[in-house]
């Protein structure tokens, strides 16, 4: 599969969110890694202080820079590269000040005795948009073509959770409002023009599981609501029957033959007592009534009327081996 089969061509930002639990942070690894399997230079973002980038490439935990994780082979041997940041709000406010009014020293002066620690942390809002303003600055480094900085051809943000995805992406336009002249303003206004813009979607990790699913829902409306672009929605841990439709409907009613189970359990040499029978077609119940719902839940997905991906679960949990196995997917369907 090459680059023009993607389904987000021209995006340069993909923001990745999901309910707590969803695994937005292996969707947002295994996303990078896909689009650096097309030869790409990829930024690899988290913002919640968790080091979770580092534990998912089995990486050591870093500070405040932009170091490789993966290199990562197309099918033409040219190499992509997945990068990865945490992005720490007092590096980046100290950054900010020293990039837009030279204030190295002055920066240096106010970390000493934990003034950018404060501001960071009593300010409202503050926090959010310097992570914000990071990325952004990150994401346009190739209109500006810096050349003591790496450009990147795209940057995956690992975002805070659905539940305040919207007030986080939209803490700029807050800012905005309040700072009604000056460098301030005029950086908000750039950072909601991207975040606004066809260069950016958010992408929405689920479960198909009630809370989950719903609190995707909820995130697509208020994401529509502040003018943020929608991506896609990944399934995640999702898990395909063995057993075809008429099998599930006799499962699930409680009619599969008994005696085709007492035979296979012979056939194998197993034991095929009462209770170990009546034990069989109890769990094989209870799974078709679990696929029956799953499959009401992706019907509900799909009615979101958003391009949507599924990734397997995976029996032996992640690895960086599982991760590209997750990209591979992902390529696949058409998502890098």
């Amino acid at each position: 599969m090459t680059r023009g089969d993607s389904d987000w061509e021209g995006v340069r930002l993909h923001i990745v969110t999901g309910k707590g639990g969803t695994g937005k942070t292996t969707v947002a690894g295994a996303l990078a890694l896909a689009l650096a399997a097309s030869g790409q230079t990829v930024l690899l973002c988290e913002v919640e202080g968790r080091q979770g980038i580092a534990r998912l490439f089995d990486a050591p935990n870093r500070t405040y820079d932009e170091h490789r994780i993966a290199a990562v082979p197309d099918e033409n041997a040219t190499a992509g590269e997945v990068y990865g940041l945490a992005i720490d709000p007092e590096a980046a406010l100290a950054e900010y000040l020293e990039m837009y009014y030279h204030m190295g020293r002055a920066v240096r002066a106010l970390d000493k005795v934990g003034a950018i620690d404060f501001a960071t942390t009593i300010a409202p809002g503050v926090r959010d948009v310097l992570l914000t303003g990071k990325v952004y600055e990150a994401v346009r480094r190739k209109e500006k073509k810096r050349t003591h900085a790496r450009v990147y051809d795209a940057v995956v943000l690992d975002a805070p959770p659905t539940g305040r995805i919207a007030r986080f992406l939209g803490v700029n336009a807050g800012v905005a409002d309040i700072a009604r002249v000056g460098p301030i303003r005029r950086q908000a206004d750039s950072i909601m023009t991207m975040m606004r813009s066809p260069q950016t979607v958010v992408h929405l990790v689920t479960l198909l599981e009630e809370m989950p699913v719903q609190e995707t829902a909820d995130g697509i409306a208020e994401l529509r609501e502040a003018k943020i672009p929608v991506g896609a929605v990944v399934v995640n841990l999702a898990e395909q029957s063995p057993l075809d439709a008429k099998a599930l409907t006799a499962a699930s009613g409680g009619s599969l033959p008994r005696d085709d189970f007492t035979a296979a359990l012979r056939e194998t040499g197993l034991s095929a007592d009462d209770e170990t029978v009546n034990g069989l077609l109890t769990d094989a119940r209870e799974h078709a009534v679990r696929v029956e719902l799953e499959n009401e839940l992706r019907a509900q997905v799909a009615e979101l009327g958003r391009p949507t991906y599924e990734l397997p679960r995976l029996t032996d949990g992640v690895d960086l081996g599982a991760l590209f196995e997750l990209s591979h997917a992902l390529t696949a369907q058409g998502m890098a």
